[in-house]
């Protein structure tokens, strides 16, 4: 089960860069497309500008891209979504603890994967809301260097919560990550009778071959 956990999380996790590139801003009550527009494809460069920045050392680029990744998403939410159904039954310390390994994880992976592709850009191709806080925002991945290739479609779901937005999914090639995260994680609990301390060990684990 762990294989296929992997197997099946690796590939859109070579493309996590793209949720890892936006941040928290400013909004009205309704989110306007082109401000979010704006606002994804400007902070791409804030990402890219930190994991290419040699005048630091990579443990301080880690650190700065770690903040920066963490002012953008909201955990706790994300977290607390891919338990599915185990997340009512959990207790509050098993809660505490999953959502601590899980951003340790979540962070690892993107951040890993995120350096592999910093020669790569992200071109806003429009976007469309879902309600009255929550828009998608869609993009294509680039490859300078294969400019023959097929560009690769990655959406974004951004949440409005006052006067803040985050980003709470994203979609590569019509997948969307928060859900393929939740039916791996539930698939790994419903196997394992419910046992989220058992995933927490598992993420860990992970969390430390990554690093």
């Amino acid at each position: 089960m762990r294989d296929l956990f992997l197997k099946r999380w690796r590939p859109v996790a070579v493309w996590a860069a793209a949720l890892l590139v936006a941040a928290a801003f400013a909004a009205r009550p309704a989110m306007a497309a082109a401000p979010a527009e704006a606002f994804i494809a400007q902070n791409v460069q804030n990402g890219l500008a930190i994991l290419n920045n040699t005048q630091i050392s990579k443990e301080q680029r880690r650190a700065q891209f770690r903040d920066f990744l963490l002012n953008l998403t909201d955990i706790k939410l994300i977290a607390a979504y891919t338990l599915g159904q185990y997340r009512r039954t959990a207790s509050p310390d098993d809660l505490n603890a999953y959502e601590a390994a899980f951003k340790d994880y979540a962070l690892s992976v993107y951040q890993s994967y995120f350096a592999k592709y910093t020669g790569q850009t992200l071109k806003v191709t429009g976007s469309y809301p879902l309600d009255a806080d929550e828009t998608v925002v869609k993009t294509v991945m680039i490859d300078p260097n294969k400019p023959g290739t097929k560009p690769l479609e990655v959406d974004f779901r951004v949440l409005s919560r006052g006067p803040q937005m985050f980003l709470v999914d994203f979609s590569v090639e019509g997948v969307w990550i928060r859900e393929l995260e939740r039916n791996d994680f539930t698939s790994f609990l419903g196997q394992n009778n419910g046992n989220v301390p058992l995933l927490i060990q598992m993420l860990k684990k992970k969390t430390q071959q990554i690093k």
